[in-house]
């Protein structure tokens, strides 16, 4: 018996399976330790390569996924390697009888992983056979759930697009998604789009929180940048809420809980290792409201209650800093 490399593969399966499951199943847990820092080295090597607004940002998703997907296929692969090394008969050659090398012992694990083996090695009685028996289960297993996580982020990838343009089709500044809100009276049109817009958001917070590397999805289309959507909406909802009077503004219920839904994804940026900026943005402008007709409160009101916000706008200009774009969001 070799104790070292029973310990070692021992160590190395409980580590990848615990993260594996941590990141696919547990759905408040975020990406396991692993994961998240992989995804987070290779997203900032690849922003000092790809600069902003590149190709190769909008490749860092798909990227990050079979990175990671492939880490926890050779780390399992790995550990049930080094696990049959420690038995010196672990394996058998049915073909000369002769030791198992490390080839033979890396040859038997793959096969077993994914078929059910195919004859030229076989496990000795006991113990050995049992943990051929788990190889085989978690190959199954890892294939299962790595095909249902590729399925859950592809879908919350999509979301991310539909949202985004939903958004940025109504205006590629919060001033302009307000004035389009407009009817001549009041902002009342906007109640079902706030209604629509909270409760995709609300979803694709869920979703983020579930699969951090959604965040590293980068899109080459400014319009489809689902971090810029959510801080358009977010400051339009901050000029309706701080910067019109009351009887002007949506349906009040539906304002608050499109604010929450912003404050829900906002928490998600942590998992992601996301900070917030230094700095405040650029605060939103009234005059654009105030030229369309819309009546607003006073300057010195307005920029009363923005410091009040300051925390959750820092917020949001780190989310547009960290997928690499600019405030303000979207330049006509």
């Amino acid at each position: 018996m070799n104790f070292f490399y029973l310990i070692l593969g021992s160590l190395l399966l409980v580590f990848t399976i615990v993260d594996l499951l941590w990141t696919i199943l547990w759905v408040d847990g975020g990406a396991g330790p692993f994961s998240a820092h992989v995804t987070t080295w290779l997203w900032k090597g690849m922003r000092k390569l790809g600069g902003k607004h590149s190709r190769v940002l909008s490749l860092a998703g798909p990227i990050m996924l079979i990175a990671t997907l492939l880490a926890w296929v050779f780390l399992i692969w790995a550990g049930w390697t080094f696990l049959f090394a420690g038995g010196d008969d672990a394996l058998i050659d049915t073909r000369n009888n002769g030791p198992v090398t490390w080839v033979g012992r890396i040859y038997f694990v793959a096969f077993t992983m994914f078929t059910m083996g195919n004859g030229e090695f076989i496990p000795k009685d006991g113990f050995w056979q049992i943990a051929t028996s788990f190889t085989t289960a978690s190959g199954m297993l890892f294939v299962t759930l790595a095909v249902s996580y590729v399925i859950s982020v592809f879908g919350a990838v999509n979301l991310k697009r539909s949202f985004a343009g939903t958004v940025t089709g109504l205006g590629d500044r919060s001033e302009t998604f307000v004035k389009r809100g407009w009817n001549g009276k009041d902002l009342r049109t906007l109640d079902l789009t706030l209604s629509t817009l909270a409760s995709q958001l609300g979803t694709l917070a869920a979703q983020h929180k579930a699969y951090p590397i959604l965040h590293y999805y980068h899109s080459e289309q400014d319009k489809q940048a689902s971090a810029l959507a959510v801080a358009i909406l977010d400051e339009a909802l901050t000029l309706i809420r701080y910067g019109v009077p009351e009887d002007y503004r949506p349906n009040p219920v539906l304002i608050e809980n499109a604010r929450s839904s912003v404050a829900y994804y906002l928490q998600t940026l942590n998992s992601a290792f996301i900070q917030p900026a230094d700095n405040a943005p650029p605060q939103p402008e009234l005059e654009p409201l105030q030229d369309a007709g819309i009546p607003t409160v006073s300057k010195e009101e307005f920029a009363s209650a923005l410091n009040n916000l300051i925390e959750r706008r820092q917020k949001l200009l780190g989310l547009i800093e960290a997928d690499a774009w600019y405030w303000p969001p979207i330049k006509t």
